[in-house]
């Protein structure tokens, strides 16, 4: 006798999770559906929450020869997040699974540039030196440092190198010794491109000051530099006279020039 012709409901033998996907990239998904004796093969179709997904040049529906169905996406947008329902069906009935695709921000490249600049510098041997800058970039860039030709690649208890979030950068220097005189390079990197700024310290030897026997006298600006230069006890006229004498010119010790001059 004829064996009387059964039909079944399909299952999914292969579902995917919930998938987080970054803009612009692509996304994947695959599944299998089956029925328990094989017959009849179920149809497939995909929503988008509660909205049929129509094939178009950015969403492309595959069929593997092992059974297994692809929904691919790409470019992904943000238009593409929410709640993906599959819907495998025969004239058995249907069966559904459901995910939710989470759609990330597009991840930003920006080159680093300079918000602030290496400075030249001048110290006196033995003080402590900063060569600062501010460098900003996304993703947040790598720093470099370089004495001439020479690359910093490590702390030391006297050299030091520091950043922070905000993107300042700093070199540190206790206690700058003639050696330490010359040209740095700091250069920053990232994914998006590279940037360099050079500038110059210079170490100086140290000299004292001599003490001060008497205090400055101050000098009250005058609208009138004649006036003010003769408030200092210089005689203009004869300092302009030919047979001048040179004392004439001298400037009594421990006077201040006027901010006028």
């Amino acid at each position: 006798e004829p064996i009387q012709e059964r039909f079944f409901r399909p299952h999914f033998l292969q579902a995917p999770g919930d998938l987080t996907v970054q803009e612009g990239k692509l996304c994947r998904m695959d599944c299998k559906a089956s029925i328990t004796h094989g017959l009849p093969t179920p149809d497939l179709s995909w929503q988008l929450n509660g909205r049929p997904i129509r094939p178009d040049s950015s969403h492309k529906m595959l069929v593997r020869e092992n059974g297994v169905h692809s929904l691919i996406i790409e470019p992904v947008t943000a238009r593409d997040a929410g709640i993906y329902t599959c819907i495998a069906s025969n004239r058995a009935g249907e069966n559904t699974f459901s995910l939710e695709l989470i759609v990330a921000a597009k991840e930003v490249h920006k080159a680093p540039v300079f918000i602030e600049k290496l400075q030249n510098t001048g110290v006196t041997e033995g003080f402590p030196v900063r060569l600062e800058c501010r460098i900003s970039g996304e993703p947040s860039p790598q720093i470099f440092w370089k004495k001439e030709n020479e690359s910093l690649t490590y702390n030391t208890d006297r050299v030091s190198m520091h950043q922070d979030n905000y993107g300042y950068i700093c070199l540190l220097i206790q206690g700058a010794t003639k050696e330490d005189a010359g040209w740095y390079t700091v250069s920053a990197k990232n994914e998006a491109g590279i940037v360099s700024c050079t500038a110059r310290l210079d170490v100086y030897t140290q000299w004292q000051q001599p003490p001060q026997t008497t205090k400055p006298k101050k000098v009250r600006p005058s609208a009138s530099r004649y006036a003010a230069l003769c408030d200092q006890g210089l005689d203009i006229k004869a300092a302009f006279q030919p047979e001048a004498n040179p004392v004439h010119l001298t400037m009594p010790s421990g006077l201040v020039e006027s901010d006028d001059l």
